[in-house]
């Protein structure tokens, strides 16, 4: 069985690492080079930097930062935010990136997915997803979570699979930053029906969530940003517990 991967993820705004809850009400979590430092010799297993205000502001990621924080990494790293083009994502990996993230772009252009997969590989591509429940239907949002629209996240994920994505970084938008634990049941059903990996994201707030998102979400990864952030969850403590419970992990 592969290792379950622990993913911090660095939300960018303005060169400041932020967080919120449910999308909204940021706050400042410190410098992004510090913590990449931090987390890549804490354990982590891979990062995340998402320019989470690319899209709302009609610019590319900011790359110098992605390259200062490659420089100091020894681990994989994704880079989402304001992507659109082949171009953008040659930038980035030139920058240090070993993956990126799409996700407004996406949706907005389909066969973008496709592109990217054949110039790059599949294991390139990761598609994050932010999906919102509303009345019983999870829904896709855009744009940082400001953006509803009528897509279904189970629908859209199929599509994905087969446009050639090799990962789907789902979130939880009812979930974000409540650390009230990751939404199972709709990871569950996004692992039935996809067979990508899927990186849970959204609710981490216990060792027991994570648990919980592997054993009973199904899920290959999981990211959280808070938990790690503010010290409320130790990386190394955590994996020792994971592997208590049984779940395979890289220490």
């Amino acid at each position: 069985m592969l290792s379950k991967r622990i993913i911090p993820c660095l939300d960018i705004k303005n060169g400041r690492t932020v967080k919120g809850v449910n999308f909204v009400d940021l706050r400042d979590a410190g410098d992004p080079v510090e913590l990449a430092k931090a987390y890549a010799q804490l354990g982590a297993d891979e990062l995340v930097f998402l320019d989470i205000a690319a899209t709302l502001e009609n610019r590319k990621t900011i790359q110098d930062l992605v390259l200062k924080i490659a420089e100091h990494i020894n681990i994989p790293f994704t880079v989402g935010g304001g992507i659109s083009s082949t171009a953008d994502v040659d930038d980035l990996l030139h920058c240090g990136a070993d993956k990126v993230a799409i996700n407004s772009s996406a949706v907005k252009r389909p066969n973008l997915i496709n592109e990217l997969s054949k110039k790059f590989g599949k294991q390139c591509i990761v598609v994050a997803i932010d999906a919102k429940e509303i009345n019983g239907d999870w829904l896709v949002h855009l744009a940082g979570g400001t953006i509803p629209t009528s897509i279904n996240l189970f629908d859209w994920a199929k599509e994905i699979e087969e446009r050639g994505a090799g990962e789907i970084l789902f979130t939880s938008m009812n979930h974000d930053g409540t650390k009230s634990g990751f939404a199972n049941e709709a990871l569950s059903k996004l692992s039935e029906i996809v067979n990508i990996p899927i990186i849970a994201s959204g609710g981490a707030g216990t060792i027991s969530h994570f648990s919980d998102a592997f054993l009973k979400g199904k899920v290959d990864a999981a990211l959280a940003a808070s938990v790690f952030h503010f010290g409320t969850i130790n990386i190394p403590t955590l994996k020792k517990e994971l592997i208590k419970n049984q779940i395979p992990i890289r220490l």
